[in-house]
């Protein structure tokens, strides 16, 4: 007897890549491949090769990275569709969308859509980038309602997404958070506190993760601390923020992240804006305080005083204050820690779980009549 065949399944995001796979990528997207036939058109990391079975992808440009990624992803799409036949399409935020659509009418297909909203969309253009972005600020917003509403199937991540979904008058068809690796975040106990106070941010350098506050209340809060340290992971138009003596990374990989996590004593994520931050879990799942903003889906994960603080994106004084109080007092810092750990086990999934709850969304978006 022939084996069911898999649907096809066509994901498009901004998201890069480092081909081939290793860790926690590969783990979820062999998860993945488990339930569907994928293909993934996405960006390929400086230096990743751009293709394989599964992965199409285009390297960064020198120039304009951005706009002609997005510029380009319409014919991308369409060839996909031309020569992939996908049966649904699960792309990311409005502005895969938009292309998506004109892509779909282009090759004259009719693969569902789903919409996977990770975040707020008004956030795309104001908080992230250049300032020129913002000029982009009305064509975003415009957008957002007919992306929304003209999606087979909407997925949403938090309270924060599922309200913005909800505001447009569409129910989501399944609301889960992004993939958190088990194998490196859940498996084995907390470590437990280095000796030394110490706290990590792991973010890209973006104005939507107020990297910009978190220097200054770094500036104010490591004097009030004697011997504690600051460990930042990540990348963006902010890097030139980056203090004199603080330990930057600008990549690493899960395994890597998680023992960075196991070096601190609190992490720190004072985002303005967040869908549902995948990487406070993986603190959480560490053990690890979380010093979180106080806005969108990060309430979602940090409950103030019982496994974190929650603070204003805005206030610097009020994050040092924070930072202070957890890196002056190894009790607490243990005590939030376990409290995040209950946390991080509650939400954690194994690679299949995701997979399946993934698998039921596209069959969701299949059975939908819209077209």
């Amino acid at each position: 007897m022939k084996p069911p065949t898999k649907t096809r399944v066509l994901f498009v995001s901004r998201e890069r890549f480092r081909l081939p796979l290793d860790g926690a990528q590969k783990r979820k997207w062999e998860a993945v491949a488990s339930v569907v036939e994928h293909r993934v058109l996405a960006a390929a990391a400086p230096g990743s090769p751009t293709r394989d079975e599964h992965f199409h992808l285009v390297g960064p440009a020198p120039l304009l990275d951005g706009p002609l990624f997005y510029l380009l992803l319409p014919w991308r799409i369409a060839r996909e569709l031309r020569d992939f036949r996908p049966q649904a399409a699960l792309v990311q935020v409005i502005h895969e969308k938009a292309a998506f659509l004109f892509a779909r009418r282009l090759a004259g297909a009719q693969t569902k859509v789903i919409l996977d909203v990770q975040g707020d969309w008004h956030e795309a253009t104001r908080l992230y980038g250049s300032r020129f972005r913002r000029l982009l600020n009305p064509l975003n917003d415009a957008l957002a309602a007919p992306a929304v509403r003209g999606a087979d199937a909407v997925r949403t991540v938090s309270t924060q997404t599922t309200g913005l979904v909800r505001g447009l008058g569409v129910e989501p068809a399944a609301v889960f958070p992004s993939y958190v690796d088990a194998a490196a975040f859940l498996e084995r106990p907390p470590a437990p506190l280095p000796e030394r106070p110490r706290a990590v941010f792991v973010g890209v350098l973006e104005r939507y993760k107020a990297f910009d506050t978190l220097v200054e209340a770094w500036r104010r809060a490591a004097p009030r601390v004697p011997g504690a340290s600051l460990h930042v992971v990540g990348d963006g138009t902010l890097r030139t923020l980056v203090p004199p003596g603080v330990e930057w990374s600008k990549r690493l990989a899960a395994e890597e992240v998680a023992a960075a996590m196991d070096d601190a004593w609190v992490f720190c994520l004072p985002s303005r804006s967040e869908g549902l931050p995948r990487v406070a879990l993986e603190a959480a799942a560490r053990g690890r305080a979380i010093i979180g903003g106080n806005r969108a889906g990060i309430p979602d994960v940090v409950e103030d005083g019982v496994n974190g603080f929650l603070v204003d994106p805005d206030d610097a004084e009020g994050l040092a204050e924070a930072l202070v109080r957890v890196l002056s007092d190894r009790d607490l810092a243990e005590r939030l820690g376990a409290a995040a750990r209950r946390t991080g086990e509650e939400w954690g999934v194994t690679p299949s779980e995701y997979a399946a709850k993934l698998s039921n969304l596209i069959a969701c978006a299949s059975s939908s009549s819209r077209s």
